[in-house]
């Protein structure tokens, strides 16, 4: 039987993109999987169309890796507009309501950041929480409504607060899981004006915060210039997506062990919780455990050998 042909470049690693206004997030990853001739990529949490900002793809193996991503915390710069409410709770959206702003700076200022803390939120009709097997905005769309159970979310900071006019502008750093529309939504209620997102732009997700972040545009431009090999050199090591979790290293015998899915010691180890683990031997990553109760590490997710 003849072998079936690869379908793409063999590509391990995370690309961190500056996914423009207008794209869906599946729609920026599969033009970024064209754009590398990627085998295998997947994303790691949604932006809405109108949302722009960092939008990590895994490539490769490390696709084993997103659900951390998917899980980390997020920060994001934010515009909204007060006195306005529209069906999806941003700019996207029809608008159904207008009222009055007569809040102060001050009293607007404070209203946002009473939302600093533990809170919950219902998620908005518009978001892609499954029903049933159903993502709520395509039961929106077609005139349904159901109830959403409240949820409970974290927001760490809220700063860089600016008003003018109508219009409030913020960063809010905050846990995965988190609707910035809904919470826009709330401090419009709580104001008795409504509010909406005209704007939103994500700038950390988990680990990365400082790394540079590329738009489909300068993509492009680079492989024009450089070929695949200057793309490949954007491509972060896959260990990245965990990189602030304590790190284990093994001896040839607990490396072969754990590769063969068995728990393993490590004299480095932390007393709980999950760990990055590499090969002394190769100093390789190997994939990620999670400490036991008796000590010894389990493995959780390993890499392939490529």
């Amino acid at each position: 039987m003849a072998r079936r042909r690869a379908r793409g470049r063999d590509i391990n690693g995370i690309l961190l993109l500056n996914k423009s206004a207008g794209f869906t997030s599946n729609g920026a990853l599969q033009t970024a999987k064209r754009l590398l001739a990627g085998a295998k990529a997947g994303h790691t949490g949604s932006l809405d169309p109108l949302a722009t900002g960092m939008l990590p793809l895994c490539f490769g193996e490390a696709t084993k890796f997103s659900q951390f991503l998917l899980d980390a915390d997020k920060t994001y710069e934010v515009k909204a507009q007060l006195g306005v409410s529209t069906e999806t709770g941003d700019a996207d959206g029809e608008v159904i309501s207008q009222q009055p702003v007569t809040a102060s700076a001050e009293e607007i200022t404070q209203a946002l950041l009473s939302f600093v803390g533990d809170i919950e939120q219902v998620p908005s009709m518009y978001s892609a929480i499954k029903h049933q097997g159903q993502p709520l905005y395509k039961l929106a769309r077609a005139g349904k409504e159901v109830e959403r159970k409240p949820r409970p979310v974290t927001i760490y900071r809220i700063e860089d607060i600016v008003v003018e006019g109508d219009e409030l502008r913020f960063a809010v750093a905050c846990s995965k899981g988190t609707y910035v529309r809904t919470l826009v939504e709330d401090v419009g209620a709580k104001l008795g004006c409504g509010a909406h997102v005209t704007g939103l732009h994500r700038t950390v997700v988990g680990p990365f915060a400082d790394e540079p972040m590329y738009t489909m545009d300068e993509l492009g431009a680079m492989k024009q210039e450089g070929g695949f090999e200057a793309l490949d050199a954007l491509v972060l090591p896959i260990d990245s997506a965990v990189r602030g979790w304590p790190a284990v290293h093994l001896g040839p015998d607990a490396s072969y062990y754990i590769r063969q899915g068995q728990p393993v010691m490590a004299p480095d180890r932390p007393d709980s919780g999950w760990v990055r683990i590499y090969s002394e031997e190769e100093n390789a990553f190997i994939g990620v455990g999670e400490v036991q109760d008796d000590g010894m590490i389990a493995p959780r997710r390993l890499l392939a050998a490529y």
